[in-house]
């Protein structure tokens, strides 16, 4: 064998390893993934997505360019031994260089190589196209196109929770714990994290404010206080403490039915916490009552619900004294 024929058989079993490669990089990558890196800016994945868009026909015209170099390689050996031996050599040579290697190689960076070799593939299409396009109408109709698969809730989490094994993740710790809060929000109910009423501070619209009545609401230090009625029955609405600074009661006490009092619809202790968020923002109300069986049982906050999400519990000024 002349060097020219070696050279040949060299060049045939490079392209039949680059269609192998291809042909696995192009399966292995997930055209939702794809989807989402494009929409984030990636060049490879925008470069990739169409091919993988239109995979029948990209993958027809790999197969066929490979099969057609394998036959070509089988041929070119032919010419200078037996039928035998160039089939076993031709073998050995397109299983070992032609397929395993790189299919290895190409198998841990998809993305990377099928962006590189774009041109190439498109090339291949272009060459293939008369008999790969056929293949591909009758592969879209047998088979159908792909179904785009959604990740469930908890496979989202368990994505989340990786990027806390590898240092070079964008997300710190703070950013995984938010985003474990968030998806569990819809799995958790507002009685998980209600204050029950016997812990709440409030009043009835029978009471009156005086001065030792105001120096107990400073002392609990709270800026809203439901107004229930006595049977716990019916939620008046919030009192807001900071409309009480400029009044004496000590000279001019008033009940607390004299005050405007904000309107607060009380939620369900089964609601879910997705919901209750977007209760907070419709109702435009930080504090909430919470019923059960037409009885208030205790109250909810915004802070409640945003502690929840973030993980942590928020400390303030008066809870630190």
């Amino acid at each position: 064998m002349n060097l020219f024929n070696l050279s040949v058989v060299f060049c045939l079993i490079a392209i039949s390893a680059l269609c192998s490669g291809l042909n696995v990089a192009l399966m292995s990558l997930d055209p939702n993934d794809l989807r989402r890196k494009a929409k984030a800016g990636n060049k490879s994945a925008k470069r990739v997505i169409t091919f993988r868009k239109d995979v029948h026909l990209s993958l027809a015209s790999i197969l066929l360019t490979n099969v057609a170099v394998i036959s070509a390689t089988s041929l070119v050996l032919s010419n200078f031994t037996t039928g035998l031996i160039a089939g076993i050599v031709s073998t050995l040579l397109i299983v070992v260089f032609g397929e395993v290697v790189p299919q290895a190689i190409f198998t841990k960076h998809s993305l990377r190589f099928m962006s590189r070799f774009a041109p190439l593939l498109r090339l291949m299409i272009i060459i293939t196209y008369p008999i790969s396009k056929p293949l591909e109408l009758l592969l879209d109709k047998l088979l159908g196109h792909e179904v785009n698969l959604l990740h469930s809730r908890m496979e989202l989490g368990v994505m989340i929770d990786e990027h806390l094994e590898y240092t070079d993740s964008e997300l710190d710790e703070d950013e995984v714990e938010i985003m474990r809060g968030a998806l569990s929000l819809s799995e958790k109910r507002v009685r998980d994290i209600m204050t029950p009423l016997k812990n709440v501070y409030y009043l009835n619209p029978s009471v009156v404010i005086d001065g030792k009545r105001i120096d107990e609401i400073k002392q609990k230090a709270y800026s809203r206080v439901p107004v229930l009625s006595k049977d716990k029955k019916i939620a008046f609405g919030i009192l807001l403490m900071k409309e009480l600074v400029d009044i004496d009661f000590d000279t001019d006490p008033k009940k607390v039915s004299e005050f405007k009092l904000y309107p607060s619809k009380p939620v369900g202790s089964m609601t879910a916490l997705d919901t209750l968020f977007r209760m907070f923002i419709g109702r435009r109300s930080q504090l909430m009552p919470v019923e059960k069986a037409g009885k208030i049982i205790g109250i909810v906050t915004i802070e409640d619900l945003i502690e929840e999400i973030i993980g942590h519990e928020i400390v303030d000024e008066t809870d630190i004294m």
